[in-house]
């Protein structure tokens, strides 16, 4: 599936796909994460705009997958391994 990377605002998120469900990772300028979710189909938009100006951030990267079940379980290894900022602990 495709990948993007934009910036962390309104133009930047505009410009996203919303076709299928995604893992998204709210990076700061350095490439750190800051946060990291899913979002289905038709509400990725949306679902990331919901953040902004909540969690400082710079770029925003998009990660296209077949179902939203396949999201989840990759969402739950990524936060395990890099422990975003804004996540909470233990998900």
């Amino acid at each position: 599936m495709g990948t993007k990377k934009v910036k962390y605002n309104k133009t930047g998120i505009e410009q996203l796909p919303d076709d299928k469900p995604v893992l998204y990772r709210i990076e700061s300028a350095g490439g750190n994460p800051n946060y990291v979710g899913t979002a289905k189909r038709g509400r990725v938009r949306e679902r990331i705009a919901e953040h902004i100006g909540e969690i400082p951030g710079a770029t925003v990267r998009i990660e296209q997958l077949s179902s939203v079940e396949e999201a989840r379980q990759k969402e739950a290894r990524v936060i395990k391994r890099s422990k975003p900022k804004y996540n909470e602990q233990g998900k």
